[in-house]
């Protein structure tokens, strides 16, 4: 092998590697409507997107869903392509009543995201009050996929982020913070429409603007 051939070679394994890193990153998974409860035995639909560095629809992945539950209990939801690019669909059974953890594992990378806590009740069991708005919010955040690039003392207290990326005991305006949550693009930031329901809009508003003490990263 003689040394041009041996430089051109190099080269393209330096291409391919440089090519390889452009194609990675992060991903983030949003679930279009995390349910604030569930009934053991009956199947579940999660529909979910998956994002890469939060705003790129990734399409032909292989995600994972895994739940586990009381006593040690796992359950396993198979997953199918959705009708939109970067769109997926789970049909997921929790066999027994309790709290149970939900990972999404996105198929992108090594990257995951897990669901709040989901309690599954009996099939006779009467349903459970509705959560409050700022609680309701608090399960947005996580679920939409906002932990991503944000930072919230209530929910992922351990993340390291930028200042101007931690929400802890900052305030906005709400008709802006509702307009701004409806479209992103009032404001020049690398946030993508999730198109939010309104009600899903006043729940994460209602959270966000939530006075709560700031502590130290």
């Amino acid at each position: 092998m003689n040394t041009t051939f041996r430089f051109f070679v190099s080269l393209l394994i330096v291409f391919a590697l440089v090519a390889i890193a452009e194609a990675g990153g992060w991903a983030i998974v949003t679930v279009s409507e995390f349910p604030e409860y569930a009934v053991a035995g009956k199947p579940m639909q999660l529909t979910f997107a998956v994002r890469q560095h939060g705003v790129t629809l990734l399409s032909g992945l292989q995600p994972a869903v895994t739940a586990s539950g009381p006593g040690g209990a796992t359950a396993k939801g198979p997953v199918h392509a959705g009708h939109s690019p970067g769109e997926y669909v789970s049909s997921l059974i929790l066999p027994h009543p309790g709290m149970w953890k939900i990972t999404i594992v996105s198929g992108f990378n090594d990257n995951s995201s897990t669901m709040p806590a989901l309690n599954v009740i009996a099939s006779d069991a009467a349903a459970p009050a509705p959560f409050s708005s700022p609680t309701r919010g608090v399960r947005l955040f996580a679920s939409k996929g906002c932990v991503g690039c944000h930072r919230h003392l209530e929910v992922n207290p351990e993340r390291k982020t930028d200042e101007r990326f931690d929400l802890t005991g900052k305030r906005f305006p709400p008709d802006y913070l509702k307009k701004f949550l409806a479209d992103p693009s009032i404001k020049p930031a690398e946030m993508p429409n999730l198109k939010l329901k309104d009600d899903e809009i006043d729940a994460l508003a209602a959270f966000i603007n939530k006075s709560v003490q700031k502590q130290a990263r």
